[in-house]
C-alpha cells in the first residue's frame, strides 16, 4: 500500500463522511420544515447520480487498459447485477426515509452505526473477511452503542410522533442498516468474483447504472401512491419557504451522491467491512452537528453511545494500519529473498 493507496483511501473517507453527514442533516431538515413525503426522501438519494458522468468521462480514458487479462462477463450478466443491485437501493433508500422520518437525526444516526455489525457476519460468509480481535472488539463496542439507543426512550422524536411510529422508525433503520450491509458485500463479491476489473471507472459505472434503475423504482413509487399530488404543497407550505424547499432536496441529492462514490471507493481500494466502519463513524459525528443545528437531546446515554461509536471505529482502523504494516514486512522478506536468490 503506497502513498497513492492512501491518498486514494482518504479521498473516498473525505466523500463518505461530508456526504453521509449532509444528507442526513438535510433529509431532517426537509422533514421538520414541513416534507412528508417518504417517496421524494427516497428519490433524492439517488436522483443526482447525471453529476457523477463528468468523473467517469474524465477517469474512463485513462482506464482502457485493466490491469486483467480475465475475460469480461457478458452484457446479460452485468445488466442482472445493476438492476438486482438498483432494486435493493431503492428499498434500502426507503426503509432509511421512513426510519429518518420517525426518528430524530441523532438517534437515526446511532442507531445506523448498527449496520458494522451486520457488514461484519455478511463480509464473513460472503466475502471470507477474516476475524480478529480488533474487529470483533469493534463489532460488540458498536453493537453495544446501539443497544443503549434502543434502551432509551423516545423523548427527542419529532413532534407528533407516537410511541408506534417510534418503534416503526427504529425497526426500519435496523433493517436499513442490515439491508445496507448485503449491499456493501455483495458489492464487493461482484469486484472480486465476477467483474475482476481494477479501475475507478467501474466503481462509477456501478454507482450510475444502480442509481439509474432506484431512480426509476422511486419515480414509479412517488406516482404510484400518489405523494406527487402534494409536492406543490409541501413546497408552499414549507417553513423557510419554496426556493430553500427546493436547494435542500437539490443539496440532500448531490450530499448522497458524494458519500456514494464514498462508500463504493473505499469498497475497491480496502473492502466492504472498512467502507462500513467510515460510515459508522460518520454516523457517530452526525450527532454532533444534530446537537448543533436542531438542538437535539444528547443526554447521557447518547454520549455514552457517541464514544463508543469512536472507540469501535478506532479498533479496526488500528487492524487495518497492523495490517498494512504486515503486508510491507511480507513484501521486505519476499525482496530479500528474491535477492540472495540472484546473487
Amino acid at each position: 500500500m503506497g502513498r497513492q493507496w492512501w491518498v486514494l483511501a482518504s479521498l473516498n473517507i473525505l466523500f463518505l463522511l461530508s456526504g453521509q453527514t449532509a444528507g442526513v442533516i438535510l433529509g431532517r431538515f426537509y422533514y421538520d420544515e414541513g416534507g412528508s413525503s417518504t417517496w421524494m426522501a427516497t428519490l433524492i438519494q439517488t436522483a443526482a447520480f447525471p453529476i457523477l458522468l463528468i468523473p467517469y468521462f474524465i477517469i474512463l480514458p485513462s482506464s482502457q487498459n485493466p490491469s486483467t487479462t480475465s475475460t469480461p462477463p457478458s452484457i446479460a450478466i452485468i445488466s442482472f447485477v445493476y438492476f438486482a443491485l438498483g432494486i435493493l437501493f431503492a428499498g434500502d433508500n426507503m426503509l432509511y426515509s421512513i426510519g429518518l422520518l420517525y426518528l430524530s437525526a441523532s438517534t437515526f444516526s446511532l442507531i445506523c452505526a448498527t449496520q458494522l455489525v451486520f457488514n461484519a457476519i455478511f463480509a464473513f460468509f460472503i466475502n471470507s473477511q477474516k476475524f480478529t480481535v480488533l474487529i470483533m472488539n469493534s463489532v460488540v463496542v458498536l453493537t453495544l452503542s446501539a443497544s443503549l439507543v434502543g434502551l432509551n426512550n423516545d423523548s427527542d422524536a419529532p413532534s407528533g410522533v407516537s410511541k408506534w411510529n417510534y418503534f416503526l422508525g427504529f425497526a426500519s433503520t435496523i433493517s436499513a442498516s442490515a439491508l445496507y450491509s448485503l449491499i456493501l458485500s455483495l458489492t464487493q463479491l461482484w469486484f472480486q468474483k465476477v467483474l475482476k476489473k481494477e479501475t475507478f471507472s467501474v466503481v462509477l459505472e456501478i454507482q450510475i447504472f444502480a442509481s439509474i434503475v432506484a431512480t426509476c423504482v422511486s419515480v414509479v413509487g412517488l406516482f404510484a401512491s400518489g405523494e406527487w399530488k402534494s409536492l406543490e404543497g409541501e413546497m408552499d407550505g414549507f417553513g423557510k419557504g419554496r426556493v430553500a424547499y427546493v436547494m435542500t432536496l437539490v443539496g440532500a441529492a448531490i450530499a448522497w451522491q458524494v458519500c456514494s462514490v464514498g462508500v463504493v471507493g473505499l469498497i475497491f481500494v480496502v473492502s466492504s467491512l472498512f467502507s462500513n466502519v467510515i460510515g459508522t463513524l460518520s454516523l457517530a459525528l452526525t450527532p454532533i452537528a444534530a446537537v448543533i443545528i436542531f438542538h437535539d437531546a444528547m443526554n447521557g446515554i447518547k454520549v455514552i453511545a457517541s464514544l463508543l461509536s469512536l472507540w469501535g471505529f478506532s479498533t479496526y482502523i488500528y487492524q487495518n494500519y497492523l495490517d498494512d504494516l504486515k503486508v510491507k514486512v511480507m513484501q521486505t522478506e519476499v525482496n530479500e529473498a528474491s535477492n540472495h536468490s540472484i546473487c
